[in-house]
């Protein structure tokens, strides 16, 4: 089955957070085939913009125990055993097959309909700066294929690398595509353990970058102190007093005025960044406050920053659960409308694996799907490797 001839796709993907796979079945509809010259200009995609239908969607956690090996080799210093993280590869590759196969069975969809699963994979590791740049997403994409029978796109990431550019954000391909204004500038935030802002201004080249912490820390500070994966709604962060001074501290990290192109992880923002510039004698509740503090106001200064003409932010991710973490948002950017994607027909908890059926829907139409003027790539790439399917 050809790009052209389907429309269905399936969008795989764990965030930085791992807290499980979302799955999202899309159906794109195009008026025409979307245009290849300059096709990441904010409203390029006017007279062809396509609609996209969401027809299933869900989230499917990880087991425990899988969650553990996961959390622990994005966080340990680097070294593993080469059997342990083949073995983990597959697993993964396992749940994600998983995953798709009960979306499509539930949904009542054959498996023969979909033209491709786009599957992110999960990000153990991203180091796109130094002497030798790479990105590292595990969940075998053969795997999926063979046990899903459908043909599986994946690896979007290193392509854009080996190019020169960070690999992140991706999603900034789809936000041009569906959600730019031909008369406003929009932000999109996503804040997922990471946040990233694409900064769509009509008749401008797209931008986009990795801001900093949204979730990362406060979940692991709330891991450590109650036993809990988050702080459902931001309820114990603000029973905390955020501590200025600290915050003023934290905000002197590097990452936060370096200037774009950029992206980040659990490699800078993790426990042991938090531990080393803890005062002694804190409560944990300020932490958790002052942690929330640092989410909001990294974000609203690179909004300040980079994008001063921004009148609308959408957000989406899990973040947007996070009542006490979207009412900072809206305290910190008074001039802007906060509001999430459900306000522009996309679900904010689906809009990353829908984007991963996007990118799928590129690769298989020979399009490209990074974004120079976002990742600092050297050029356009098609993103992503194609792992053919076993017959049904």
């Amino acid at each position: 089955m050809t790009a052209a001839a389907a429309s269905l796709y399936l969008g795989l993907i764990s965030g930085t957070s791992a807290d499980g796979i979302d799955a999202a079945l899309v159906r794109f509809h195009f008026a025409d085939p979307p245009a290849k010259a300059r096709p990441f200009m904010a409203g390029a995609f006017a007279k062809n913009t396509p609609r996209l239908e969401v027809l299933a969607a869900r989230t499917f956690a990880y087991s425990d125990s899988l969650r553990g090996r996961i959390l622990e080799l994005a966080t340990r210093d680097g070294t593993i055993a080469l059997d342990a993280l083949g073995r983990l590869d597959v697993d993964i590759g396992a749940a994600f097959a998983q995953a798709a196969i009960t979306l499509l069975d539930d949904a009542d969809i054959p498996r023969e309909t979909i033209a491709a699963i786009g599957s992110h994979g999960q990000t153990v590791r991203h180091r796109p700066d130094g002497a030798s740049p790479f990105t590292l997403q595990i969940g075998d994409p053969s795997v999926i294929a063979e046990r899903t029978g459908i043909l599986t796109v994946a690896d979007f990431r290193r392509a854009d690398v080996a190019a020169g550019g960070q690999g992140a954000p991706l999603l900034p391909a789809l936000h041009a595509a569906v959600l730019a204004d031909a008369t406003i500038t929009r932000a999109i935030l996503n804040l997922g353990g990471i946040a990233n802002l694409t900064l769509l201004t009509p008749g401008r080249d797209v931008l986009g970058f990795d801001t900093g912490p949204a979730n990362c820390l406060l979940d692991t500070w709330a891991a450590r102190h109650l036993g809990v994966a988050c702080d459902e709604n931001g309820d114990w962060a603000r029973s905390g007093t955020p501590d200025r001074a600290l915050l003023s501290r934290w905000l002197a990290e590097p990452y936060f005025a370096a200037p774009p192109p950029k992206s980040s992880g659990r490699e800078v923002f993790n426990l042991d960044w938090l531990d080393a510039r803890l005062p002694p004698g804190i409560a944990a509740a300020d932490v958790q406050a002052t942690l929330l503090a640092l989410s909001a106001c990294s974000i609203a200064d690179a909004l300040r920053r980079h994008g001063r003409d921004t009148r609308e932010v959408y957000a989406c991710g899990g973040g947007v659960h996070n009542a006490a973490l979207m009412d900072a948002l809206r305290h910190e950017l008074p001039d802007m409308r906060v509001d999430t994607t459900a306000a522009l027909g996309l679900d904010p908890d689906y809009v990353e694996a829908v984007g991963f059926a996007w990118l799928a829907h590129a690769r298989l139409a020979d399009l490209p799907g990074n974004i120079p003027s976002v990742t600092g790539a050297r050029g356009l790439r098609r993103l992503g490797a194609i792992h053919a399917a076993r017959s049904l």
